[in-house]
């Protein structure tokens, strides 16, 4: 056994219950995963198409695949069929294929709306004003085939406790006003996914709803 049990037991015990984990298994093995679902773990993260596409007929049924990396709108056909959110949404040309994808296989997708709030420009994402402009325009009612359930962010990769924190507040303060307004349903959006393993406490700490977590459970790739 990879000790891949334990470490996640130990994560679900750090854990508020109100915030969800997606345990981010891209560059890990199948058997890995599989280790992982049969410790309790039902949500899983995956950032290359080919990679979730060659994996998930080897795993269980029942697992919850969200997309978590940067995603060409030429391959989201691939992953239409399946997917159950789509948490890096980052531009209106990549939602409206999602949209159409999901209407051809007559299905509703989740999608969290990538914020940019790093310094680092390699970071995709909309500006906050651009995304609370987008929703008090209407401009995500267009879309049927979606649901929008929050917003996803991540924090610059910096030991600088007081960037991470200023990153993080930035992004809940956005969420929390979003939420409150009337162009959303808050009993849909509800998900704010920021905080990874190195800074899940601190996004736990803005108000985070779900982390993504990869190496504390699974190990270095």
């Amino acid at each position: 056994m990879s000790g891949i049990g334990e470490r996640l037991k130990a994560i679900y015990a750090d854990l508020p219950t109100h915030v969800g984990l997606v345990a981010v298994s891209k560059f890990h093995p199948a058997e890995d995963i599989l280790e992982a679902y049969n410790a309790g773990q039902r949500i899983f993260g995956e950032s290359r198409v080919q990679e979730l596409v060659a994996k998930r007929p080897l795993l269980p049924d029942d697992i919850e695949w969200h997309f978590i990396g940067t995603l060409q709108t030429n391959k989201v056909k691939q992953i239409a069929p399946f997917i159950t959110t789509i948490q890096s949404a980052d531009s209106l040309r990549l939602i409206e294929e999602i949209n159409r994808q999901a209407s051809i296989n007559q299905r509703i997708i989740n999608i969290l709306i990538e914020v940019h709030i790093a310094k680092e420009q390699s970071k995709h994402g909309f500006g906050t004003d651009e995304c609370e402009t987008l929703f008090k325009d209407g401009m995500f009612l267009r879309y049927s085939n979606l649901r929008v359930c929050g917003l996803m962010g991540m924090a610059t990769f910096t030991d600088n406790e007081a960037q991470i924190n200023h990153e993080f507040s930035t992004i809940s303060k956005l969420f929390q006003t979003i939420r409150a307004s009337r162009y959303v349903d808050p009993t849909v959006f509800n998900q704010l996914s920021t905080g990874m393993s190195d800074d899940y406490h601190i996004a736990i700490a803005h108000g985070s709803t779900m982390v993504r977590i990869g190496t504390k459970i699974f190990g270095n790739r």
